[in-house]
């Protein structure tokens, strides 16, 4: 079983900072692609960010330049540092890691509010 748990959403007026964090933990390759997601209210999840364990990033147009992924010190886990945030960028923020194990394994974190006062 894996389990994921995220930390560090919360309230912040536009132009502010937050940081993320996620562990994940379990039976987990360590060749994996680690994430994170967004779900804003009446639309779809979206990619925002993934790291692999080779340190390869990837990001959605709409958050470079003001987030970074990167891996934890500790095994499977991951940051999101976040500036100048919008308030576009409200959204519950879900926490994701993909590897394989005889089959490609998809999990995901119960999720973590990011909210940008205007």
């Amino acid at each position: 079983q894996v389990k994921l748990v995220e930390s560090g959403g919360g309230l912040v007026q536009a132009g502010g900072s937050l940081r993320l964090s996620c562990e994940a933990s379990g039976s987990i390759s360590d060749v994996n692609t680690m994430g994170w997601y967004r779900q804003a209210p009446g639309k779809q999840r979206e990619l925002v960010a993934t790291i692999s364990s080779g340190d390869v990033t990837n990001y959605a147009d709409s958050v470079k330049g003001r987030f970074t992924i990167s891996r934890g010190d500790a095994k499977n886990t991951i940051n999101l540092q976040m500036i100048s945030l919008k308030p576009e960028d409200t959204a519950v923020y879900y926490c994701n890691i993909k590897f394989r194990f005889a089959m490609w394994r998809d999990y995901w974190g119960q999720g973590t509010q990011v909210t940008v006062s205007s």
